[in-house]
């Protein structure tokens, strides 16, 4: 959630620091701002609503372009509704010093007390106000420079952040600090860049300092980057990587959308998640995280996956295949309520962390406390050097590339890959699985990338399906097994980019209430693959037929049972149980696609949603 942009070089600053914003849209907000300095004067424009907005409102003035250093921000509203005044950067009250802020001050009411006793004025209902004006009011009397004043100021806050302040007497200087929410500073040639996330710099420099919890940093034109920790003055030595990313990983690529460009992405994204890890040739599964931790976690007593969202759908199918596989006991948890309901965690026990970004504020939160338990910490994501990444005693990196679009897809696939793959190499360790049953689920998985292109080449007649069914007011999504997660996220995509009510069942659930919903204004979507329990939910499709529910099957190919009893049939390849849910997903996907391009909304951009939940 929010976006933090910033510069300091020799370039001019507003086209560096609008762009950065447009590439940040994907984090979800609802207003926009920027701040400049142009060497006289600190300027600033902002907005309620999107960065074109704001890009709009500035050429129409005309009188925010010029200068070499500034600051521009996405928000989402947490402190005061969406509005112009409460959008970011914030002015201190002399107006010398200028901030933009990601996270919630929890204690600034208090704050705002004190200060509005010794004179301050609020023009915003903000926490990020407050907290400049606080900055402002140490900086004035403890007599000291910005960072020290920074720095004084965030130990008396409690709370989450990522912040960037700029004082226009120090004009060669950006001071940014971090708790909780993920900042970068991208090292150019004498220039400096900061963003919440890489992508706003990628263009200018491959080289990145991410700032770890509780630091903060100077970021002087002429001398550099010096960081130290908050609590205690240290200094921390500068540790620069060299990213991966390129930029034409993060454009549209001729698609109309980013999220129809990630769903085509994810045969070349499975791959790449197995890539150097998957050996069907030699019988082989090869994941650092594990080997190195093998003793560890074939001796826990449990796996338990804490995870968000699509995650922990991902997490859902982890369960099924670590229990059926490698006969380990495992938990799935919400991460939001997993800290918040005094769970057993013991020594025993290895936590699964899953998160596409690596920044999810409750599954960190979460990962904390199982440490604090002495639980063994994995982490799966698809940020190179994220906080979670940082935060857990070993992990795997999935391969998606990044992911723009606000409704995950190729995260989901590619986060069952690789939790597949330790799933097949557990079970290989502790011998519950043949070697010619484990060669077989390899052989599968190599084949996977192959049979979901084949499954995209079913677009079009998905798209005849999702015009039939995009006036649905409510839908309902059926699924056995393997396939009952998969039913709960496809539900989910729907009503993350459509907006229409759904959800998602097991299919003998059906019996149990959801089918008192069922008449002929119903659809119902049935993942109906040959494995597993097919004559269980060939008998659930019957019994909605036999009250007028629109029925949609998924299939497997050549399917005919299902083929005569639904109203539309949608056929994937087939593939052994376990590895059917990365192909059912695929034309839910596209289903959810198609019916929210077809209903006008913002696919990419799904109201009051963010990519990242930084903020609890």
């Amino acid at each position: 959630m929010c976006g933090i942009v910033g510069y300091i070089g020799k370039k001019e600053a507003y086209p560096i620091i609008l762009e950065g914003l447009k590439r940040l849209e994907y984090r979800g907000y609802d207003s926009a701002g920027i701040a400049l300095y142009d060497g006289e004067n600190l300027k600033l424009s902002k907005t309620k609503g999107k960065v074109s907005d704001l890009e709009n409102k500035i050429t129409k003035d005309k009188q925010l372009t010029n200068g070499n250093v500034g600051i521009g921000h996405t928000r989402w509203a947490t402190h005061g509704v969406p509005n112009d005044v409460n959008s970011h950067p914030h002015y201190s009250n002399s107006g010398e010093l200028v901030i933009i802020h990601n996270g919630i001050i929890e204690n600034y009411a208090s704050i705002k007390k004190e200060l509005i006793n010794r004179g301050y004025t609020f023009s915003s209902d903000t926490d990020t106000e407050v907290l400049i004006n606080l900055i402002e009011d140490v900086k004035k009397n403890e007599n000291v420079k910005l960072g020290k004043a920074v720095q004084i100021a965030l130990n008396q806050v409690i709370g989450a952040y990522a912040i960037a302040v700029f004082d226009k007497n120090k004009p060669d200087e950006i001071v940014v600090a971090k708790l909780g929410s993920p900042l970068a500073i991208g090292v150019g040639e004498d220039e400096f860049f900061i963003a919440s996330d890489a992508t706003p710099f990628l263009e200018y420099t491959k080289k990145a300092i991410y700032l770890e919890d509780e630091e903060m940093a100077i970021v002087r034109l002429k001398k550099g980057v010096k960081i130290r920790k908050i609590k205690d003055d240290s200094l921390v030595a500068p540790y620069i990587q060299e990213l991966q990313l390129n930029l034409e990983q993060i454009v549209k690529g001729g698609y109309d959308h980013f999220m129809l460009k990630e769903i085509h992405e994810q045969p070349e994204a499975i791959k790449d998640t197995y890539r150097g890890r998957l050996n069907v040739k030699e019988g082989l599964i090869r994941m650092a995280g594990i080997d190195d931790n093998l003793e560890r976690i074939l001796n826990a007593n449990r796996i338990i996956v804490i995870a968000c969202g699509t995650s922990w759908h991902a997490g859902l199918v982890a369960e099924y295949i670590f229990e059926d596989l490698a006969r380990i006991p495992v938990e799935v948890e919400y991460a939001s309520e997993f800290r918040y309901r005094n769970p057993v965690i013991t020594e025993k026990d290895v936590v699964i962390a899953i998160s596409q970004s690596g920044e999810t504020a409750d599954t960190l939160a979460a990962i904390k406390l199982a440490k604090s338990k002495g639980a063994f910490v994995f982490g799966v994501c698809n940020v190179v050097g994220s906080s979670i990444a940082r935060e857990t005693h070993a992990g795997a990196y999935t391969h998606a590339g990044p992911e723009i679009g606000v409704a995950s897809t190729k995260a989901f696939t590619t986060q069952i890959t690789v939790l597949t793959l330790i799933a097949l190499k557990l079970a290989k360790e502790k011998g519950t699985i043949s070697k010619s049953v484990f060669q077989h689920h390899l052989q599968e998985l190599e084949l996977i990338p192959g049979k979901v292109e084949k499954a995209l080449l079913q677009d079009e007649h998905i798209k005849t399906v999702a015009e039939t069914y995009k006036d649905a007011k409510n839908c309902l999504y059926l699924g056995r097994g393997y396939n009952f997660p998969v039913a709960l996220e496809g539900a989910l995509k729907l009503k993350e980019i459509s907006y229409i009510h759904a959800e998602g069942y097991p299919a003998a659930e059906m019996k149990h209430g959801p089918i008192a919903l069922i008449d002929e204004q119903m659809p119902v979507f049935v993942i109906a693959t040959k494995k597993g329990h097919y004559e269980k939910v060939v008998s659930n499709i019957q019994e909605i037929k036999s009250r007028k529910g629109k029925i949609i099957g998924i299939v497997t190919e050549g399917d005919e049972d299902v083929k005569h009893l639904a109203d539309h049939v949608i056929e994937v390849p087939d593939t052994i149980e376990s590895l059917t849910p990365l192909l059912t997903t695929i034309p839910l996907q596209l289903l959810s696609y198609h019916i929210a391009v077809m209903l006008d909304k913002n696919v990419d951009q799904p109201r009051n949603l963010a990519k990242s939940v930084t903020v609890e």
